[in-house]
């Protein structure tokens, strides 16, 4: 072979390796950045392979109040996200729900959620497990059953919600015009996917961040509380009086949840199959369950895992008078000996008015977290 046929052949190599590469990709989403509200914790739960971008989070909006994910043709299903979690009851059931007698869902069978609802607020800095028991948890040996990404196949198969198959619902979001689109967009593929639903509706719930109580206006200097306002935060925050803040946070975690389990005395007998013991497996969670978040409590009744006080003023009297010892009470409940804090009335009224500081209006109100004009 000479010099002249030897150039041929590579420049001939050359060209048609070229010619082979593929297109470059049109898939540029838009970054979006969590603004960190003031003494909020700084580390977020955003997995890696699912960073927030704009029209991840448009797509998120759409497909969580779209009943169609559950597999009906129709936007208004029986089912959507949105029917159970309601903005104006911080993404909960709300114990006024036209549906839900009391607050307690069902799914499109009539079979009831095994619990009442925790309120959809600031879970992108959950890093203790979703649920009341922690369930879903990034070391469940269970694959599939580790993100908040993973509730949304969850509930579109769930008996006690859509009762649907996951299949039937990502052919049908893939027929309704405008959403190949989207998920173009969003995750770089017109192809629909149950696994990229779960993807834009996690984000979307991310950004759900309650902020702009008038706690947090007080925490900047902005406000000042009233003089029974400030006597029930010192009442949350001391162990003698309502002893409040280990579970439930303070000034130190305006989250005001710590996200962990605790067994808070409601009970001596436990038959709860999905109680946190059944997730950890350690018998001092029996009876235990996650400490919900106190923003926007007015908002968020009935309360406790099984809806059993329907009042901000029971759940303060349960806590002064109420308290059933166990083998298993946690050992945060200091009043335990003494069936609770024995607040006075005039104790109990303060402590409710800290507790409603932590109403935030503009969170129920966002126009951001509303229902979009669907496809």
């Amino acid at each position: 072979m000479n010099r002249i046929t030897l150039y041929i052949i590579i420049f001939l190599a050359l060209f048609s390796c070229k010619k082979s590469d593929p297109p470059v990709s049109s898939y540029q989403p838009t970054p979006y950045q969590i603004v960190i509200p003031f003494r909020f914790p700084t580390q977020l739960n955003i997995p890696d392979d699912n960073p927030m971008t704009v029209e991840g989070i448009e797509l998120g909006r759409m497909l969580f109040y779209d009943g169609r994910i559950s597999g009906s043709a129709h936007p208004d299903s029986m089912m959507t996200c949105a029917t159970c979690h309601l903005q104006s009851r911080s993404f909960e059931c709300g114990i006024d729900h036209p549906k839900y007698t009391g607050g307690h869902p069902f799914g499109v069978t009539g079979i009831p959620t095994p619990h009442y609802m925790m309120p959809m607020i600031n879970l992108v800095w959950t890093h203790t497990g979703y649920l009341w028991n922690g369930k879903i948890y990034p070391d469940n040996p269970a694959p599939g059953i580790r993100h908040l990404e993973d509730l949304v196949w969850m509930a579109i198969i769930a008996p006690h919600e859509m009762n649907s198959d996951t299949n039937k619902a990502k052919i049908l979001i893939q027929s309704i015009s405008g959403y190949p689109e989207m998920f173009q967009k969003a995750f770089g593929s017109s192809t629909v996917t149950v696994r990229n639903m779960g993807k834009a509706i996690a984000q979307f719930v991310r950004t759900l961040i309650s902020a702009d109580s008038k706690f947090d206006s007080y925490l900047k200097g902005e406000v000042q509380l009233m003089p029974n306002e400030l006597n029930g935060y010192v009442l949350f925050m001391t162990e003698q009086g309502g002893d409040c803040f280990h579970c439930h946070g303070g000034e130190g975690n305006p989250l005001f949840t710590t996200n962990l389990f605790y067994n808070n005395g409601k009970d001596s007998v436990f038959t709860d199959p999905r109680d946190r013991y059944q997730v950890s497996g350690d018998p001092s969670d029996i009876g235990a369950y996650k400490a919900p978040t106190l923003r926007n409590l007015i908002f968020t009744a009935p309360y406790m895992h099984d809806g059993r006080f329907k009042t901000i003023d029971e759940v303060i009297d349960f806590y002064s008078s109420g308290l059933v010892w166990s083998p298993y009470v946690n050992p945060l409940m200091h009043h335990i000996s003494s069936g609770g804090n024995q607040l006075t009335p005039a104790k109990k009224a303060d402590l409710k008015a800290f507790l409603l500081t932590l109403t935030d209006s503009s969170f129920v109100n966002n126009p951001a977290f509303g229902m979009p004009d669907l496809p």
